[in-house]
């Protein structure tokens, strides 16, 4: 049921990812990438929220976020940025960053991908030719997903994310194999490379998961609390159903005080906020991929009344329901 929740909102929010740099460094380097409030729309004009991730595939490094320890990266490791943070990755974290240029990266935004470049020195690099081999090489991509009406997972993950590498084949360890092949234009190489994408990003969130010390808090610390990760699964499952906190904490096994405690200590907010929240997502979804009049969406997700419906959503959204439609629906076309 766990599983399945998290899955729900990935599938919800419209997770992409890319992969559009492989980069080779020398024995000494350091490079400085933008947040993505400056390269987000670049890269993705029609996306809500932008993470980076990289994946070292040859060499060593570090890894560091201003505020935040520097990370010591090793080769297979992979680093995940999920709030879009700048950040310096470095042979050495007192070494001075050469800052990538936000021009360049609008300039080369429809060059195939993913797109070689060498750095020969810290501040001298070419691009698009065939890189050879260097000391160090690191692969760049991207992920994409939607923040609103409501995106449980963002707030519940670290500015910084560190996926060590591990023993076996997984998709983090493939993607620098795979991005090596792409530019030698293989079929179907760009849909490995964002499938790729995506499952090293769920891998790390379930490794990520796993590893929560016991007192965290936050939407996966209630995934993963048995009592309250039911509750959680029963939601996602039936949003539509007229759920009471005392049905809610019936299916936990937990009195409705001790449940109502627990589930606002554990994701800050109370299960009816949650369960009005999600679905105002689920209907976020049926609105942008259906033609269902909006009176029809309002039944799918739990409201009698069209009405009640659309000041519901206008409260969470901010626009009503059929003027957001419109919105999504010029959007991807414009895209």
């Amino acid at each position: 049921m766990q599983t399945d929740t998290l899955s729900d909102v990935l599938r919800s929010v419209r997770l992409r990812g890319a992969v559009f740099y492989q980069i080779g460094f020398p024995a000494i380097w350091s490079v400085e990438a933008p947040p993505m409030s400056e390269l987000g729309r670049l890269l993705f004009p029609d996306a809500e929220h932008v993470m980076e991730y990289h994946v070292l595939s040859k060499g060593a490094g570090w890894a560091a976020a201003a505020g935040l320890a520097p990370v010591a990266l090793r080769a297979g490791d992979v680093v995940i940025l999920p709030h879009g943070d700048g950040h310096v990755l470095s042979s050495d974290p007192e070494q001075q960053p050469a800052r990538i240029d936000p021009d360049w990266v609008k300039a080369t935004r429809d060059a195939p991908k993913p797109i070689p470049v060498v750095f020969h020195s810290q501040y001298e690099f070419t691009w698009g030719e065939h890189a050879a081999p260097a000391d160090n090489e690191l692969v760049c991509g991207f992920l994409s997903c939607d923040r609103h009406p409501f995106n449980p997972l963002l707030d519940a993950l670290p500015r910084l994310l560190h996926l060590p590498a591990c023993n076996g084949t997984s998709a983090h360890a493939e993607i620098g194999a795979l991005a090596l092949r792409a530019d030698r234009g293989l079929p179907g190489a760009a849909a490995l490379l964002e499938r790729a994408s995506e499952t090293m990003f769920i891998d790390a969130l379930r490794r990520y998961l796993e590893h929560l010390p016991a007192n965290s808090t936050g939407w996966l610390a209630g995934l993963r609390d048995p009592q309250v990760g039911r509750a959680l699964a029963l939601i996602h499952r039936s949003p539509a159903r007229p759920w009471t906190i005392d049905d809610l904490a019936r299916a936990a096994g937990l009195s409705r005080s001790v449940f109502c405690a627990r589930f606002l200590r554990l994701l800050g907010q109370p299960p009816m906020q949650y369960l009005a929240r999600w679905r105002m997502e689920a209907a976020a979804g049926l609105l942008r991929g259906s033609r269902a009049p909006v009176a029809s969406v309002a039944l799918e997700v739990g409201y009698e009344s069209e009405a009640a419906f659309a000041r519901a959503f206008k409260r969470e959204v901010g626009t009503s329901p059929a003027r957001w439609r419109r919105m999504q629906h010029a959007t991807e076309n414009e895209s």
